[in-house]
């Protein structure tokens, strides 16, 4: 097997070819290019001039703008010539479905084109279809056929094109031999790819999308391994979580899935795609790329070429006696896990910590200043004096820290207390109350060898014999944070070193913030606890930001959430990253496209009146898609879909069965709520 980056422990960009796009360069050491999508008709030249416009004051690089057919492709000219003539020269990019000849003409206007290589020559009605060898070849050349065409205009007129994989879209061919898997979204983008490097075309992005951050985590993964391992070399990443939302659910998702793999070196270009203007997606871009634009590792754009110019690059071969489940992170040390396929880090039960539950929320009462019944509130608990009872809502933390204070109240069944080993000391209560120990101070402690406690690690800086002293204990859980500026990185390889060792104890994941914004601060937790999540590593969740958080949740000028308190925040925060990575999951889960030229409705509008409705329906994924591009494909795994099917009209479906047909946009939302209940999905607030 082989690695999927340059490094698995130092920060290092992937090494790919260079793509020009316009006066754009992508790939090959370049920064990470920035990018967004309009939602205006694109044959209303003015709207759309004027929104692109504002995208790129905002510091979009790229414009996309979708050409769903022939009058759309041709529209492009009149657009891109009112951005040239009012000075913008920010390549355009045509989005691309179902229409080869569409396709055609617009690689002949503008700079680039998306084309779906699930839908660009096939239609897709989920059968499953049982090929032969000689049938699924015959397929593959009808593609051809179809493909090549566009290929040869691209390279006649340097038209650069991102051959874009969506999870949700694949055609039944691929789901037919591959399935619903990463490996059918990578096999379906390697079809394309290699027709077009058969017309010696090379000026080529790729994508691997999907809503569900683990699908497209892998994906990316295994298409890199692919490409080097077919290729010899690996093409420029255009990054993206599809259909992530709006708010903090789909900064969250997008910075989880995108976060994991910048932190590896991959990705060239991203977009954010958000139920929101285009607009708002550049800054939440901005706030994921800076996080890299520093780190150390980076090696500078003219060393990167003649190191591309001296070697051809090679990712590191694992050896061959080593199992599937292994990899080379260098020349002698094995990767214990495998990063193409999710599977938790086992390890031994610790009270309600463990792999075999579900992961822990950890709330910080650390600096909170008075600790009463009324401080439990923002993190899920709410105390009812008349009955003498606790509500306790589905995200509510399981700890909390208190440093050296403790609650004089009898706090909730469910609820444990972490404090300092000092004030742990003192209490009565020794089943409520358990401490935290720092590492420096572990060998001096006495405990019970099944006493259960925490420990609290740095990863940059592990202390000699602390995974002996850890061997000593059943009742240890690590708490591990790293002040390394790479930290995920360096928390990784703690949990390597972990595994190889035979160290089964839990570990709770602590990211500490000390970023200004509410962006910025969703994205730092998203991506280093998140990706690590990911991966199957970490068992609970505890998120520390420096200083308090605002009153109200201000994203990109909109208020999406009122927050009582910065611990309400991080708690919602904490739920937030487990449900995308499906860890946990504690709420209605929506997977809802970001509106285009082809949105039939109005898009962020009608997904807030559907969260009004819906959000108390736990566990329920409910999809809403502005078109039949985004649905029912799209809407991957998804319990129910609600889907533009015509100007103010909507389909409703039940996973991928369409239920209601032609619904009128008016009281579509009361429909889906009947459906809801006719599938007893439906429980009243």
């Amino acid at each position: 097997m082989m690695q999927y980056c340059e490094s698995l422990t130092e920060y290092k960009r992937l090494r790919t070819r260079e793509v020009k796009v316009g006066n754009l360069l992508l790939g090959y050491g370049h920064p990470v290019r920035i990018q967004t999508m309009t939602t205006t008709d694109t044959m209303d030249t003015a709207a759309t001039v004027a929104q692109s416009i504002r995208c790129i004051e905002a510091g979009a690089e790229l414009i996309r703008i979708t050409a769903p057919s022939k009058n759309e492709a041709e529209n492009l000219l009149n657009i891109k010539n009112e951005l040239r003539a009012k000075g913008y020269d920010t390549p355009i990019v045509a989005d691309i479905h179902f229409t080869p000849n569409a396709a055609e003409i617009a690689a002949r206007i503008i700079e680039k084109v998306r084309v779906n290589p699930g839908n660009y020559a096939d239609r897709k009605k989920f059968d499953f279809i049982d090929y032969t060898d000689a049938a699924y070849t015959a397929e593959v050349m009808r593609i051809r056929e179809r493909f090549t065409p566009l290929v040869r205009i691209c390279k006649e007129y340097g038209t650069a094109m991102r051959i874009g994989t969506n999870h949700g879209s694949l055609s039944d061919r691929i789901m037919s031999r591959y399935g619903d898997t990463p490996i059918g979204m990578v096999e379906s983008a390697m079809e394309f790819l290699r027709i077009a490097r058969d017309e010696s075309y090379h000026q080529v992005v790729l994508s691997m999308k999907s809503s569900n951050p683990l699908v497209m985590v892998q994906a990316y993964r295994l298409l890199i391994q692919k490409m080097d391992e077919e290729f010899g070399e690996c093409y420029p990443l255009h990054l993206g979580v599809t259909e992530a939302g709006d708010g903090e659910d789909g900064r969250i998702k997008s910075a989880i899935g995108i976060g994991a793999l910048l932190e590896d070196g991959i990705g060239d270009t991203i977009r954010v795609s958000l139920t929101e203007d285009p607009e708002f997606e550049i800054p939440v871009c901005k706030d994921i790329v800076k996080r890299y634009t520093h780190r150390v590792g980076h090696a500078p754009i003219a060393e990167l070429r003649r190191e591309i110019q001296n070697s051809k690059f090679k990712i590191q071969n694992a050896q061959s006696s080593i199992p599937d489940s292994q990899f080379l992170i260098s020349n002698s040390v094995t990767l214990p896990y495998s990063p193409f396929a999710y599977k938790g880090r086992d390890t031994l039960t610790v009270k309600n910590i463990s792999s075999h539950t579900v992961p822990v929320v950890v709330a910080d009462y650390s600096k909170v200043a008075s600790l009463d019944a009324n401080s439990l509130i923002p993190v899920g608990y709410t105390y009812n004096e008349a009955t003498d009872k606790w509500a306790i809502s589905d995200a509510a933390a399981d700890y909390v820290f208190t440093g050296d204070k403790v609650f004089d109240f009898a706090l909730p069944g469910t609820l444990q207390v972490i404090c300092s080993y000092d004030a742990w000391q003192t209490v009565a209560d020794k089943t409520k109350y358990h401490p935290l120990i720092m590492q420096e101070e572990y060998p001096d402690c006495q405990l019970l060898s099944d006493e259960f406690h925490f420990v609290e690690v740095d990863a940059n800086h592990v202390t000699d014999g602390l995974f002996d002293k850890i061997r000593q204990y059943k009742g240890a859980v690590l708490v591990v944070h790293s002040s390394n500026e790479h930290a995920m990185a360096s928390v990784r390889r703690l949990f390597i070193e972990l595994m190889q060792q035979g160290i089964k104890c839990p570990v709770i994941l602590k990211t500490i913030s000390s970023e200004n914004t509410v962006d910025e601060q969703l994205i730092h937790f998203a991506t280093d606890a998140g990706g690590l999540l990911l991966d199957g590593f970490g068992e609970g969740v505890w998120l520390i930001n420096e200083g308090c958080g605002p009153q109200n949740i201000q994203i990109s000028g909109r208020t999406y959430l009122e927050v009582k308190s910065n611990g309400q925040f991080l708690n919602n925060t904490a739920f937030y990253i487990l449900q995308a990575t499906r860890t946990r999951i504690s709420k209605t889960e929506y997977i809802s496209c970001p509106s285009c030229g082809r949105t039939l409705f109005d898009l962020q509008e009608t997904t807030a009146k559907i969260r009004n409705a819906t959000h108390h329906l736990k566990g329920v994924k409910i999809a809403i898609m502005g078109c039949i591009v985004n649905g029912p494909g799209e809407m991957a795994d998804a319990d129910f879909g609600y889907v533009g099917s015509g100007p103010g009209k909507i389909t409703l479906y039940k996973g991928k069965e369409v239920m209601k047909k032609n619904v009128p946009s008016d009281i579509a939302v009361s429909e889906l709520i009947r459906l809801l209940k006719d599938s007893e999905a439906w429980v009243e607030m």
